[in-house]
């Protein structure tokens, strides 16, 4: 059973019709344009805790738990589509649908933000606005992971494995897996307490092989839709903002560049915040939301 998770203060909990029968766990609170945020790893919707209510003055905030994540469904990995971004995507258009929004702002964090570049390419007559913080894309992704500088990412080539040995390894050392993840990349520890640590732990754990089959995906069939898109040209038709931390200095590579080619209406910011900047630099972030929304 998916272990209880704290609830986002002052937002109502629902279930949701995503894509194919699975149902998302969604809180959703304010009024005015809606806006979607999307969580990254190892985290659930409560990442956003600070910033939704925010938003929510002016906005209708939608944070949802990604399939295999959280309180959503994990439906089990039958074939590499069940965590496509391509189908996560269509979750969440599906899940904004169900609330009665056929058009909306999306904002992706980690692998929420990956979720949200495949909506934002499939799905362009819905999304209008998007924001991304702190990755490339996944193709960009694995081209810039080059020599020892890859092993910052040695978490994506261990997921990337067949099925078995990953999911065995960390389920037995679920806690200090995850864990070591909210350590390394946090620039500020204060910024996720121990109720909310202990809330991602406990969250991840339930979820492991839902969470390697989502970073498996991206080794493959993920990486296989933005070729396909790259060969078509497609770009990102809508307002794009992307804030992130200086990983084009740290592994050699420009990353507004590697934005600028998939989004010609591009604002590319960076942040002195370390990686899970929704949590540590709160009204940062929705300040750079909020501009996004307004052009």
């Amino acid at each position: 059973m998916t272990p209880a998770l704290p609830a986002l203060p002052g937002f109502d909990h629902l279930r949701v019709p995503g894509a194919e029968g699975v149902e998302l766990s969604v809180a959703t609170g304010g009024s005015g344009t809606p806006v979607v945020l999307l969580h990254g790893f190892p985290q659930t919707h409560l990442m956003w805790r600070h910033v939704a209510p925010l938003l929510a003055a002016g906005h209708t905030v939608i944070c949802p738990d990604l399939r295999g994540y959280g309180a959503s469904d994990k439906p089990a990995a039958a074939d590499p589509d069940v965590y496509a971004k391509r189908t996560m995507a269509a979750d969440i258009v599906s899940a904004a649908a169900a609330l009665g929004h056929d058009r909306f702002a999306l904002v992706g964090h980690d692998r929420g933000a990956l979720v949200a570049f495949r909506a934002g390419l499939d799905h362009p007559e819905t999304v209008t606005h998007l924001g991304i913080l702190d990755v490339v894309p996944t193709l960009d992704m694995w081209n810039v992971l080059q020599g020892v500088s890859a092993a910052v990412g040695y978490h994506l080539f261990l997921m990337a494995q067949p099925p078995g040995l990953p999911e065995t390894m960390i389920a037995n050392s679920a806690d200090a897996f995850f864990g070591s993840f909210l350590d390394a990349w946090a620039g500020d520890r204060a910024a996720i307490p121990d109720p909310v640590r202990s809330a991602y732990l406990r969250a991840s754990a339930a979820a492991v092989p839902s969470i390697v089959a989502d970073y498996r995906a991206s080794a493959g069939v993920d990486a296989d839709h933005d070729q396909a898109d790259l060969d078509a040209g497609s770009q990102l038709a809508m307002p794009v903002t992307v804030v992130q931390q200086d990983w084009g200095a740290r592994l050699g590579y420009d990353a507004a560049q590697v934005w600028q080619a998939w989004a010609p209406d591009l604002d590319h910011r960076l942040t002195r915040a370390g990686h899970f900047m929704a949590e540590e630099a709160p009204e940062e972030i929705a300040g750079a939301i909020r501009e996004l929304l307004a052009r």
